[in-house]
């Protein structure tokens, strides 16, 4: 299957830059994944699609301001770096820019030496494993000096950080939204809830492997980087149960569909655990556990577009997504949602 089988024209002024002051009052527009009808709603519509019994999955992980920028020691040159993942004994793998000025060896100061990084090796893909030298709580540190990791297609800073988290973040680790989960609010939820929809909350830390190109012509070719997700088995217990009286499940994002595909048999049990998955979801895969999916619009070519159209035909997929162009949708982590569900079932 090439690349370009899921390509699609975006005008540039449909990119979101600003999260809306009411997150629940961006558009939904709802997709039936078996026959392609589309219907124009707003998110908070959604309580009307969910019925008793069914079950939400959310993914819990929480943004970390993992953006730093600081000099190289000796010369001042300006580096800035992306954590990604959290190693043992302060080490982290980092995306560098400019990574020819990282070397092994090279010792970074961000915060006029409040934080110091060595470079100690070149991994996969160019990134760095930083070990870094600090007095008192790292986390604390990261507050003060990091910036949130905004995607580059967001020109400007948020004014307020906690735009870029969702209402129901705990764990700390992400290095970046898990976005369709953005447009709950608490009351939003409390009705969910209220109307006997079980909320069953799963983590999995949002690394480069989500948003990482597709470089190769034919996606099965394409590696995905690993991320770290745990399901406590409380969480577990809910989806099997849910699944088992004849609920459906719904993953909200991404981030969540590939952490309870990646946990579960083929016979479709979610397991209780942690680990690191590496899952890409195409066209051709069979879903175990999820049955329907609220997600944001994604770029052109990516593997999100491609899990999207795993779920719900390429063909329908891409008729939505020209759809919501044509209706002045708002794209990618600050725009609006889309449902996909088997509409004959509601």
């Amino acid at each position: 299957m090439n690349v370009k089988d899921f390509d699609f024209d975006l005008p540039q002024e449909l990119i979101a830059q600003d999260p809306l002051l009411d997150r629940s009052s961006s558009r939904l527009l709802v997709l039936d994944k078996q026959t392609g009808e589309i219907k124009h709603k707003h998110f908070r519509d959604i309580l009307s699609y969910l019925k008793e019994g069914d079950c939400l999955v959310i993914n819990d992980t929480k943004v970390i301001p993992a953006r730093l920028f600081g000099v190289k020691e000796g010369t001042e040159a300006k580096i800035e770096i992306l954590l990604l993942k959290r190693r043992e004994n302060d080490i982290w793998e980092t995306l560098v820019k400019p990574g020819k000025k990282a070397k092994e060896g090279t010792v970074i100061s961000f915060g006029d030496g409040l934080l110091k990084g060595t470079v100690i090796d070149v991994v996969e893909e160019g990134n760095r494993l930083i070990q870094f030298s600090y007095d008192g709580i790292f986390e604390e540190i990261l507050d003060q000096l990091g910036q949130m990791p905004l995607p580059p297609y967001i020109t400007h800073q948020l004014q307020d950080k906690n735009r870029y988290q969702t209402v129901y973040a705990k764990h700390e680790g992400s290095a970046a939204a898990p976005t369709a989960g953005l447009h709950f609010t608490k009351e939003l939820l409390e009705e969910i809830e209220t109307k006997g929809i079980i909320i069953a909350r799963v983590t999995l830390h949002v690394g480069l492997g989500t948003f990482r190109p597709v470089k190769v012509d034919e996606i099965e070719s394409h590696h995905m980087h690993s991320e770290f997700y745990v399901v406590e088995e409380s969480e577990a217990n809910k989806v099997n149960d849910a699944k088992k009286n004849g609920g459906r499940i719904i993953c909200v994002g991404t981030t969540s569909c590939r952490t309870v595909e990646s946990a579960s048999t083929e016979e479709g049990i979610l397991k209780a655990g942690s680990g690191w998955t590496e899952i890409f979801i195409y066209p051709g895969y069979r879903f175990k556990t999820l049955d329907c999916l609220i997600t944001n619009f994604h770029l052109p070519e990516s593997t999100l577009v491609m899990l999207v159209s795993a779920l719900a035909g390429r063909e329908h997929v891409l008729h939505a997504y020209h759809e919501a162009i044509k209706e002045r949708y708002r794209f990618f982590s600050f725009g609006d949602a889309m449902f996909l569900a088997d509409l004959q079932e509601n």
